[in-house]
């Protein structure tokens, strides 16, 4: 009497289960990433209802402490004129995301802005919404 099992155990591994977890993973960091803000120092913007989304090629800085930074640097005000001239331009537009703090007296402000005009940058005030 010949008895045998019906079933019988696979010892074969099918990935096609492991590379949709894969992809899955990679659409989530890559939307994840995208909402992540790439500025690591505090500033407390003003509120606006724009919602425009600028690219930049320099991020320009200024917390309430009257304290420059040209893209996460911190710098002296005198030499921001000439860090914002060094930074390689990224793309055909010279565009400067300026991040000021509701704080900051409007006169600092004016003079990043003389900065930007005299050198004929494009800027954008970035706000919160």
């Amino acid at each position: 009497m010949d008895l045998k099992g019906r079933n019988k155990i696979s010892t074969e591994f099918s990935m096609s289960s492991m590379t949709d977890i894969v992809f899955l993973l990679l659409i989530f960091f890559i939307i994840l990433s995208t909402m992540v803000s790439p500025y690591a120092l505090p500033v407390d913007l003003p509120n606006s209802n724009n919602k425009s989304k600028e690219k930049q090629n320099i991020s320009v800085r200024i917390d309430k402490d009257l304290i420059y930074s040209v893209d996460n640097q911190i710098i002296d005000k005198s030499m921001l004129e000439s860090m914002i001239l060094s930074v390689p331009i990224k793309g055909t537009e010279r565009k400067i995301i300026l991040h000021v703090d509701k704080k900051v007296p409007s006169g600092s402000l004016v003079e990043v802005l003389d900065i930007a005009k005299r050198n004929e940058w494009k800027i954008v005030l970035a706000t919160k919404p």
